[in-house]
């Protein structure tokens, strides 16, 4: 057998669901017992075909060409009227599973752009869900939105500028890639879905993954040399932070083991090409006259070029959002630099040292955070109120529904552009100008 036979096989044993379902199964998830019928006959199929990459193949849905990630290969089954949610959830909440079982469902995750829901499914391992639970929150909004304004308000706004760099170029490379290669999510069943949030993208490769491995890599390289500390620190922050993230989604029943190896070596790769020019990259974007419509002629290039990848699906909506954040935060590091407001200090006092920790410094720290996300998460709403109905407007779409109105791709894409532009250049600017304003910064 070649080399290549070898690799087309180890491939399709990497996306087989069943492994998924294993894992989940070692962690303490268990299907619903109306699926244990189900999962034995799975567990039977599986043995015979482990001799017979084709027929395994065709068994993980990795060889019969692209499917949409809607398919029903890929989604939970719902009630026949259309009504109620996935697989017996109902309102996204836990419930017993049996009056006998000490075992209970897990609270969901609902998707709020199509209102999806994860399935019914046993938990007997409650430290390991909330674990998992926290990790797939690493590669989510609510994650990003508080991790990069602490860094740019608090810590190093260099360091943070320079993370979201790379963040938004791995995480458009990473939903481009996924466009192109059209695999589908793990077929459920045998995969229980804890988390459908992005059940409606494609799944090669895994953007959590890449997120995970890019941000504490960076995070390090970015700050080594810069700041004072043990380089043990970051030694042991990139496998912990990386392992986390990326196991928790093959938990939650979204991955693959082979789209989350795939994510990892792929962001080894966009790091080792273009981690040398982020700060030619920020440089421009602080210094270069035009930088600010270069920027926004740039990223909604990439955003144009990104939609004609495939049809209409909510990544288009995350990609957006992706560059409007991106667009945003140089736009705003560009104004802060030409007023004075941002300057970085003097490379002659590197390597940093960390303050000591008194009362003022914590408390002018928290009251950042605080006044800071409190005006971030007005201007979305603001944003978010004035977007969407004159989208709609434009476009002569009803709004009656904000959630169907989304659906549509004239709608959701003005809404993330727009929106997470503002975010971004308040992160930036705005705040950092409030902060200077009332003697906090």
């Amino acid at each position: 057998m070649s080399l290549r036979q070898h690799l087309a096989r180890l491939a399709a044993c990497l996306q087989e669901p069943q492994k998924v379902a294993r894992f989940q199964r070692l962690c303490g998830v268990e299907a619903p017992p109306s699926r244990s019928a189900d999962r034995r006959e799975d567990e039977k199929l599986e043995a015979p075909l482990a001799g017979d990459p084709r027929r395994r193949g065709r068994q993980s849905g990795a060889t019969e060409g692209p499917q949409p990630p809607g398919s029903d290969r890929n989604q939970c089954s719902v009630k026949p009227d259309g009504s109620g949610a996935p697989n017996g959830v109902r309102n996204g909440l836990a419930a017993e599973l049996g009056p006998t079982s000490s075992q209970r469902a897990g609270s969901l995750r609902r998707n709020s752009l199509t209102g999806e829901e994860g399935e019914l499914a046993r938990v007997s391992n409650w430290p390991l869900y909330y674990l998992f639970c926290f990790g797939t929150e690493l590669g989510n909004e609510l994650f990003y939105i508080m991790f990069f304004p602490f860094w740019i308000w608090n810590l190093d706004p260099l360091v943070g500028r320079r993370l979201v760099i790379i963040w938004v170029l791995v995480m458009y490379l990473g939903q481009c890639t996924k466009d192109i290669i059209r695999w589908p999510r793990p077929s459920s069943p045998p995969v229980v879905k804890l988390e459908v949030f992005y059940n409606s993208e494609y799944s090669m490769p895994s953007t959590h993954a890449m997120s995970g491995t890019a941000i504490p890599i960076a995070m390090v390289l970015l700050t080594y040399g810069r700041w004072q500390y043990p380089p043990i620190y970051g030694l042991i922050l990139i496998p912990c932070w990386c392992s986390l993230v990326c196991l928790s989604r093959i938990y939650m029943g979204m991955h693959s083991i082979l789209d989350i190896i795939a994510g990892f070596l792929y962001t080894i790769l966009i790091l080792a090409v273009f981690y040398p020019f982020v700060d030619l990259i920020d440089n421009f974007n602080q210094t270069h006259k035009y930088a600010p419509l270069i920027i926004i002629g740039l990223h909604l290039a990439l955003g144009i070029f990104s939609f004609t990848l495939d049809t209409w699906s909510t990544s288009r909506g995350d990609t957006a959002e992706i560059l409007g954040s991106g667009a945003g935060i140089a736009c705003g590091s560009h104004v802060a630099y030409s007023v004075g407001l941002l300057l970085d200090p003097s490379l002659e006092i590197l390597p940093f040292t960390r303050p000591p920790i008194t009362v003022t410094l914590f408390g002018k720290a928290i009251l950042r955070i605080l006044i800071g996300m409190i005006f971030v998460l007005i201007v979305r709403d603001i944003m978010k109120k004035i977007t969407i109905p004159l989208a709609c407007k434009i476009f002569n779409i009803p709004c009656d529904d904000i959630r169907k109105a989304r659906q549509h791709m004239e709608v959701e894409l003005p809404y993330r552009y727009i929106t997470y532009g503002m975010v971004g250049f308040s992160i930036t600017f705005l705040v950092p100008y409030i902060f200077f304003f009332i003697g906090i910064s």
